[in-house]
C-alpha cells in the first residue's frame, strides 16, 4: 500500500491519542445555548452582543432580560431499539448488547432496551431495513461501523450511510489473525510463506466481503508481493459463524477482532498468530503483523446511527444520551473488560469523520482490487 496505508495508521493514530473526554453538561449547554439563541429570532450575535455564557446563566442581555433556556427533551421517549445488522455473535452484536447492559445498569431510561440481529451482506440488509422502516422514529439505532463502510460499495447497496443520522464513533478495535491450536502454522511468517508460495492454498475466513477483515487480508497480500485477486477468502454473516469455521477446520486462519477470539484462545482452542496493532498490547500476547516482517497496521470501528428524517431537536437528545452513556461508569468498566480502545466522537465530528472514512476506505478497496 506504500504511503496510503501508512498515512492512514497515522490518522486513525492521530484521532485515537487526539481523544478529548466530553460531558454531558457540556452538550446540554451547547444545546441550550442554541435554543437560547433561536428563542430571539435566529439573528447571528455581534460584535457588541453580550457573551452567550453571560446569557446562559441568567445576566441580564442587551435587552434587558434573559431568554428562556429550554430543557433537553428527553430520550428515549418510549422504548428503545438497537439494531445489530449482522447474525449474532460478532462484533456489531456483542457491541450493540454492551450498549443495552450498560444503559440498564446505569438506569439511563425506564423504558426497556432491546437488540434484535439482521443479518446479510456486511450490514447492508439491515441498512436498508432500517433506513426505510425506521424513518423519523428517534428511539430506534443501529450499530455500524468501518465493515459497513466497504461492504455498501462491494455489494452494489442500494442505499448508503447518507440515509442514516450519525450519532456517535465509540470504539476502535485491532484485528487479529489466528489458527486453530493444532494448526501447523506456528507463526505468521510460516503462514504467510506458504500464501506466497500458493495463495489459493491458505483459506481466510472473516466477515463480509470488504469489510475489515478482508481489508487486512488485501494488506497482507499486497505486502507479501501476493495478487490480492488470488485470495481465498471466506465470508461468514457473523463472528458465530467463523468460529465454527476456525475451529472445524473449514478455513487455515481466522480474521477478526481481538475480542472475537480471546475467549477461544484462552480456552487453548485457538492461537494468535499476530495483531494488526502498530506495537505490543498490554492483556494481549500476540506477536503483532509488523514482527514478523509485514509493515500492516489496521484499526477497526464501531459507531451509532440513527434514522433518516430525525428532528433537530431528537437527534441532539440521541447525541446526549448516547454522551451520557459515553462516560458512565458501566461503558468503561465494558472498554476495559473487552479490550477496545475508546474512540468516541460525537454529533458533527463523527458525521465528518465519516465522511472522510467514506472516501479512504473506497481508495484502500480499489488498490486491493475489490471494487472498480
Amino acid at each position: 500500500m506504500g504511503d496510503s496505508v501508512d498515512t492512514t495508521c497515522a490518522r486513525q493514530r492521530d484521532r485515537l491519542r487526539s481523544y478529548r473526554a466530553r460531558t454531558l453538561a457540556g452538550l446540554l449547554a451547547a444545546i441550550a445555548l442554541v435554543s437560547a439563541a433561536c428563542s430571539t429570532g435566529g439573528a447571528s450575535p455581534s460584535p457588541s452582543s453580550p457573551p452567550a455564557s453571560a446569557q446562559a446563566s441568567g445576566a441580564p442581555s442587551a435587552a434587558g432580560s434573559a431568554p428562556p433556556i429550554a430543557a433537553a427533551p428527553a430520550y428515549p421517549t418510549g422504548d428503545l431499539s438497537i439494531m445489530a445488522p449482522a447474525a449474532p455473535g460478532g462484533g456489531w452484536d456483542s457491541t450493540a448488547r454492551a450498549l443495552q447492559k450498560a444503559i440498564e445498569d446505569e438506569a439511563l431510561t425506564t423504558n426497556s432496551v432491546e437488540v434484535y440481529n439482521v443479518a446479510g451482506a456486511g450490514g447492508t440488509v439491515g441498512l436498508a431495513q432500517f433506513t426505510d422502516q425506521e424513518k423519523g422514529k428517534p428511539d430506534s439505532l443501529m450499530v455500524m461501523g468501518l465493515v459497513m463502510v466497504g461492504a455498501i460499495r462491494t455489494n452494489n447497496a442500494p442505499v448508503d450511510l447518507s440515509q442514516v443520522t450519525p450519532i456517535a464513533s465509540l470504539t476502535a478495535e485491532w484485528e487479529a489473525i489466528v489458527v486453530k491450536a493444532d494448526s501447523p502454522y506456528e507463526t505468521l511468517a510460516d503462514l504467510v510463506a506458504a500464501f506466497k508460495a500458493d495463495p489459493r492454498s491458505i483459506s481466510w475466513g472473516g466477515g463480509s466481503a470488504g469489510g475489515t477483515d478482508n481489508i487486512l487480508v488485501g494488506l497482507l497480500a499486497k505486502e507479501a508481493g501476493v495478487d490480492p485477486a488470488s485470495i481465498n477468502y471466506i465470508a461468514y454473516s457473523g463472528g458465530g459463524e467463523a468460529i465454527d469455521g476456525i475451529l472445524s477446520g473449514a478455513v487455515t486462519a481466522g480474521v477478526s477482532g481481538v475480542s472475537e477470539f480471546t475467549d477461544q484462545v484462552a480456552a487453548g482452542a485457538m492461537r494468535f498468530l499476530a495483531i494488526s496493532s502498530d506495537a505490543a498490547v498490554d492483556g494481549i500476547d500476540s506477536p503483532t503483523i509488523r514482527d514478523a516482517g509485514l509493515d500492516v497496521t489496521l484499526a477497526n470501528w464501531r459507531g451509532i446511527v440513527a434514522p433518516p428524517d430525525l428532528a433537530p431537536a431528537d437527534r441532539d437528545a440521541a447525541v446526549a444520551f448516547i454522551t451520557a452513556l459515553h462516560d458512565s461508569a458501566a461503558w468503561k468498566a465494558t472498554l476495559e473488560e473487552k479490550k477496545w480502545t475508546d474512540f468516541f466522537q460525537v454529533g458533527d465530528e463523527f458525521d465528518t469523520y465519516l465522511d472522510e472514512e467514506i472516501t479512504r476506505v473506497e481508495g484502500v478497496l480499489r488498490d486491493i482490487g475489490l471494487i472498480q
